[in-house]
């Protein structure tokens, strides 16, 4: 059996709940497929503020550096808000995110049949839904200097030189080449020289992949079309800020924010986390849904372990646990059976056996 290292950092507010439970189908999965962890648990975010009056330590980020994967709850809360910058719990994750190299972010928007009443939007529009964001990472107005405040003004920086663009564009087309072969690139063009340049060098970099249809969509224009019309799309490319907002969009459709896992990933380390955030005024309830943490560890199996095999049996069994009903408060409905954080993750891990030994036991032994 192989073994991996895993680097584990539940962070603040539901962080630790959640993390539970994509821990325990980690575990499961891992064994069906001949892989073991070692699991090295540390603190991040506001409870290592707490504990150590940063919110990243050295000894963490070493931990990250040394572990095949890393795993991320969610960081932050009220109770940090009124930090200066560099020591909030949001600040340890832009840290990590650079200090590990990971430049693009890659969020799927997929909705299942059996959830398309839970979403606002009329299911005639959701059916059929399944697109990535892939979002660049670690340049943009989040790292762009100078940057601060002073009673009379504020500023922020956006910036992108040559080579994070070309690297984030060839990650999509990439992708791409997997899927439908469609990319959309998403930008302000009309008002911002930085995303004039961002058009003008991924067109550049589209030269080298003929094959992939390329679209540009001003950023404004795009977050309509995802509530209008979201199975249009299949990979959207953009930057760090716009990725941030549209991502958000694309969990909303789904129902819930519960819902999208996300991928982290650069050249050498990789970092899968929910996109849903703390939600402290839920914390510690066991009423959290987990499926978000639960197919982040699902896209561990397969982009850093090669797994695609246990990606889509965890995917299976959360797809028939939504089927037969059953719902964390986020998605509950009249009709429906609402389950706690820990009762959703025992009916995961009961699909995950039903469907492992009807599907995939026998051919793992041929």
């Amino acid at each position: 059996m192989m073994k991996a290292n895993i680097t584990v950092l539940p962070g603040d507010g539901i962080g630790p709940e959640i993390m539970s439970a994509a821990l325990q189908v980690m575990r499961q999965v891992g064994e069906k497929f001949g892989l073991s962890f070692d699991v090295n648990e540390q603190l991040m975010g506001g409870c290592s503020y707490d504990a150590y009056g940063t919110p990243l330590t050295d000894e963490t980020l070493q931990a990250c550096y040394e572990a095949d994967a890393v795993l991320l709850g969610a960081v932050g809360g009220y109770k940090w808000e009124k930090l200066e910058h560099h020591l909030k719990p949001e600040a340890a994750l832009l840290k990590l995110r650079k200090s590990l190299g990971l430049y693009a972010n890659i969020r799927p928007a997929k909705v299942y049949n059996s959830v398309l009443d839970d979403s606002s939007l009329k299911k005639e529009v959701l059916s059929g839904t399944d697109f990535v964001v892939l979002r660049e990472l670690t340049g943009g107005i989040y790292f762009g200097q100078p940057r601060g405040h002073d009673r009379e003004k504020g500023w922020n920086t956006m910036v992108y030189a040559r080579s994070e663009i070309e690297r984030i564009a060839r990650k999509a087309f990439e992708i791409a080449r997997l899927r439908k072969k469609r990319v959309t690139s998403v930008d302000k063009a009309n008002v911002l020289e930085v995303s004039q340049f961002w058009r003008d060098v991924v067109a550049e970099v589209h030269g080298d992949y003929p094959d992939i249809e390329l679209t540009n969509l001003y950023v404004d224009n795009t977050a309509m079309q995802i509530v209008r019309e979201p199975r249009q799309f299949d990979l959207i490319l953009t930057s760090n800020l716009f990725g941030d907002i549209l991502s958000d969009i694309a969990g909303m459709i789904t129902g819930s924010l519960g819902m999208l896992p996300s991928a982290s990933v650069g050249e050498k380390y990789a970092l899968y986390e929910p996109v849903h955030g703390s939600a402290p005024d839920i914390a510690g309830q066991n009423i959290a849904n987990p499926i978000a943490a639960i197919r982040s560890v699902a896209m561990m199996f397969s982009l850093s372990f090669g797994l695609s095999k246990a990606d889509d049996l965890i995917e299976k069994a959360v797809e028939r646990t939504l089927a037969q009903g059953r719902r964390t408060a986020d998605i509950f409905s009249k009709g429906l059976t609402l389950v706690n954080t820990q009762q959703m993750t025992e009916s995961i891990l009961e699909n995950v056996e039903t469907i492992f030994q009807s599907e995939y036991a026998e051919k793992l032994t041929l």
